[in-house]
């Protein structure tokens, strides 16, 4: 996450509207969720988050990291489909180091790679193209999406767009953070820390259309920081997480403005797997919302351990008070293909947890 945007946006949220936010109904039939009852049952070493049939052990700074890698803010997460767990982590280190760590499924170091990522790692997605698979990325710091195989090759990398306008200044700021793919196989590339523009390329990486741009009125958005391709209806849609709008934004395939949903709070990324979405909340809880964008359960949701946390962020590098059970920042969270989830966190030492699946 980008701090400044953090600060000004703590700045200017109060708990009230922190609570109203948290509470609002969505507009549009389709985009009507729910709050069922939020409150987690947290058992003890380790402790038990969530409720009913989606209940899930809490195992913190998960994964053997190895003594070449020293976390930073650990942004993103993916899973391959041989269940290989990919983390992307942004270092504040002066000598490069490499920006993607690989675990098996027992947290057993695989590898590591994409020095070229020092200190703007950020988004990290799988795709399976045929038979073979491959890494898009997001770079904040350098201002590109690359597209590489699962040990790094690089297949191509894209920088700074030609439109619209507003590009063409050089002191306006291009930042991706993240990226959704689309049916045609093309993808989504979100400017989130720069224009707050979305744009569309062909799954050659050429650019086919944009929209967006900074606002608050419907298609506008503010820091569009993560997305992905929902199509839990039947009818695919873009879901964007508005994040400093404090909302979640749908859009069709080609850019159009659907509808939006209220229950979030500070919403970084989105998975989905079957008709469960998942959202990480970077105020302190993961949601999952089911097929309707009803709420099922506010994962590690605690309104007191919340305030604290937003309280000038100062626990974000304070791990001598991080709680079990609790998220201080989550960034990004992403399902395996047993149901299990992965988080990462933007805390300053990094912090991954999984959450066992139990029911």
């Amino acid at each position: 996450m980008d701090q400044r945007s953090a600060l000004n946006s703590r700045q200017t949220d109060s708990r009230r509207s922190f609570l109203k936010t948290a509470g609002a109904a969505v507009a549009g039939s389709f985009f009507t969720p729910a709050i069922l009852g939020a409150e987690d049952k947290a058992g003890s070493k380790p402790p038990v988050l969530g409720e009913g049939a989606f209940q899930y052990e809490a195992i913190h700074n998960w994964g053997e990291v190895p003594k070449h890698i020293q976390w930073g803010e650990t942004h993103g997460v993916c899973v391959d489909s041989a269940g290989l767990i990919y983390i992307k982590h942004r270092s504040k280190t002066k000598t490069p180091m490499d920006a993607i760590v690989v675990f098996d499924p027992a947290g057993k170091f695989v590898r590591s790679f994409g020095k070229e990522y020092h200190g703007g790692g950020h988004g990290i997605d799988v795709r399976k193209e045929g038979s073979d698979e491959f890494l898009y990325l997001s770079d904040t710091k350098h201002g590109v999406v690359a597209k590489t195989s699962l040990s790094g090759e690089v297949v191509w990398t894209i920088g700074r767009p030609a439109a619209p306008e507003h590009y063409k200044d050089t002191k306006q700021r291009y930042s991706p953070t993240n990226i959704a793919f689309a049916p045609d196989g093309g993808f989504y590339v979100g400017d989130g820390y720069g224009s707050h523009f979305i744009h569309k390329y062909t799954k050659e990486g050429k650019p086919e259309f944009y929209w967006g741009g900074s606002g608050t009125e419907p298609g506008k958005m503010k820091t569009p920081h993560g997305m992905w391709l929902d199509e839990r209806d039947g009818t695919p849609k873009i879901a964007v997480c508005d994040r400093a709008n404090h909302r979640l934004q749908y859009f069709s395939l080609d850019g159009k403005h659907l509808g939006f949903v209220n229950t979030v709070s500070f919403p970084a990324d989105i998975d989905i797997q079957g008709d469960i979405m998942v959202v990480s909340d970077l105020h302190a809880r993961v949601t999952l919302f089911d097929k309707q964008n009803q709420v099922i359960t506010h994962l590690g949701y605690d309104q007191d351990w919340t305030n604290k946390v937003l309280d000038g962020f100062k626990v974000r590098t304070q791990p001598e008070t991080w709680q079990a059970g609790r998220f201080v920042h989550p960034h990004d969270a992403c399902f395996d293909q047993a149901g299990n989830l992965f988080v990462t966190e933007w805390v300053s030492t990094g912090r991954v947890s999984k959450l066992k699946k139990l029911s």
